[in-house]
């Protein structure tokens, strides 16, 4: 099955891109500290608010931001990204505007990596090679999609790392050192370990818990490794950034957007403030 017969972009266009989560991480390297990531919906709880806080994010102190693309369906995210997904569809939100957002952001910022999260349902209807060549175009830099497995690669996986993107996996406690190397095939960029069993942003797992999955993918492959799910506080960004390359936190921004909406569900208009100070508070976590 194939959303279009269409080939990729050339990969050259996307050089640069692809170069930016490599660059990232190798500088967080050479200043021996793990990265924050911090994850927001696209357009909640509107397009302008929703750029003005990605714009505030890297001198905040995200050092790889990713952006979910809201879909109907998000069958892997707890309530509080299903919600702000709604939010955002409510607004108006599409995937087209969702690469238009990034393009803006990609106007005063051409250093700060972009990964796009979400389900497979958007793209296909968009058509991938439509997809993939706007991607591109917008400055994205990786591509995590939730429902598309290893055994699918060759629906989407190949054909945007042919376009220069990143292809970032996610591996669960689950993923037993049979399936790993199914699972890391095609990853690049960075992998995503999933620390706990559920849904976002619902569990947390501890610190030894943490420190023993990262050991074991780290025998499996050398891309930098990301943990999240249930991060929720600077003092467990600084715990996951002991023991891995980065910690991504989600569920807890997209609450404090939500705290921030008056009764018509609108932002207030401290909310852009109150979220970029929470992403300092986290990011301090990781330069103590």
């Amino acid at each position: 099955m194939s959303a279009s017969a269409a080939a990729p972009p050339a990969a050259v266009s996307a050089t640069s891109m692809r170069s930016r989560l490599e660059t990232r991480f190798a500088e967080l390297k050479a200043a021996g500290r793990a990265g924050l990531v911090t994850y927001l919906t696209a357009g909640d709880p509107d397009e302008a608010t929703s750029l003005e806080i990605l714009r505030g994010l890297p001198a905040a102190g995200a050092d790889v931001i990713e952006i979910g693309m809201p879909f109907s369906d998000p069958m892997a995210d707890g309530p509080a990204i299903q919600a702000a997904a709604l939010r955002a569809l409510d607004a108006g939100m599409t995937l087209a505007k969702t690469l238009d957002l990034v393009a803006a952001f990609r106007k005063t910022d051409d250093s700060t990596p972009i990964v796009l999260m979400g389900y497979y349902n958007p793209i296909y209807s968009m058509g991938n090679d439509v997809f993939l060549r706007r991607a591109v175009e917008a400055g994205v830099d990786g591509l995590i999609i939730v429902d598309l497995p290893p055994e699918e690669d060759g629906e989407l996986c190949q054909p945007a790392r042919a376009a220069g993107l990143h292809w970032i996996r996610l591996a669960t406690p689950t993923t037993d050192d049979r399936r790993l190397p199914t699972v890391l095939a095609e990853v690049s960029g960075f992998l995503y370990y999933v620390s706990v069993m559920g849904i976002t942003g619902t569990k947390s797992a501890t610190q030894d818990q943490v420190a023993e999955a990262v050991a074991r993918l780290r025998r499996h492959t050398e891309v930098p490794i990301a943990v999240g799910f249930g991060i929720k506080t600077a003092e467990a960004v600084r715990e996951v950034g002991a023991v891995a390359d980065a910690a991504v936190v989600g569920s807890a921004l997209v609450e404090r957007v939500r705290a921030n909406l008056n009764d018509a569900g609108r932002a207030s208009p401290g909310l852009v403030e109150d979220v970029l100070s929470f992403v300092r508070e986290l990011a301090g976590g990781l330069r103590a």
